[in-house]
């Protein structure tokens, strides 16, 4: 937990850094990273769920031991 916490610090200072040296405001530097975060961990939900989608599909697609390493044979 503590990791977290710390991380999230980390990744609160950063946002405000950028978002204050870019703008020049407190304010909006302040909003930027309190929803920033926000909108990113609903990103990464959706990021996710695409790449839990991809290993579905990978793991029903079948198998076949003469293909190469990408699914291609190759023969001299």
């Amino acid at each position: 937990m503590l990791k977290t916490v710390t991380f999230a610090i980390c990744h609160f200072s950063v946002a405000f850094s950028v978002a204050w040296l870019l703008t020049g405001s407190l304010g909006i530097a302040s909003l930027l990273a309190l929803v920033e975060p926000l909108v990113n961990t609903v990103a990464y939900y959706f990021h996710e769920k695409a790449w839990d989608g991809i290993r579905a599909r990978r793991q029903r697609a079948p198998h076949h031991a003469s293909a190469g390493r990408h699914g291609f044979s190759h023969a001299h």
